[in-house]
């Protein structure tokens, strides 16, 4: 029987625990927080949630456009919260599933500064800008 992407993933991160043989989602804990991977419509999803308070949701979804522009990490809403998710074909090798991993969390570290206040508002702030003739 040919392993899961979950159970490569695993080994191409080194994470100290095993999931079961055929497992098609895992829950990992990384930096002392939940980051879910399973697999779907033939694809290995990472997603960890990054918020459940629904007061920053506006602030964060002012940095959505833009981040989408430099990785592949999408910011999304659900279950009461908002989660960042990211993805990669099922049939991807372990280097592949490494890099996205790593990736993955890089993202989620940005977004989480962001939710703990860090880099100021989700829109740049402008002095006054006067023109003279």
């Amino acid at each position: 029987m040919s392993r899961t992407a979950i159970e490569r993933l695993i080994d191409a991160i080194e994470y100290p625990e095993r999931v079961p043989d055929g497992a098609t989602a895992a829950t990992l804990r990384v930096d002392g927080r939940e980051v879910v991977a399973s697999i779907s419509g033939g694809r290995i999803v990472l997603s960890q949630r990054i918020s459940s308070e629904l007061d920053k949701l506006p602030s964060l979804a002012g940095f959505a456009a833009g981040r989408m522009l430099r990785e592949d990490a999408v910011l999304a809403y659900g279950d009461g919260g908002a989660f960042l998710w990211m993805d990669a074909s099922a049939g991807a090798d372990e280097r592949t599933l490494a890099r996205l991993f790593e990736s993955f969390m890089d993202s989620c570290d940005w977004w989480l500064e962001r939710v703990d206040g860090g880099e100021g508002e989700a829109s740049p702030q402008f002095s006054e800008m006067v023109i003279r003739p």
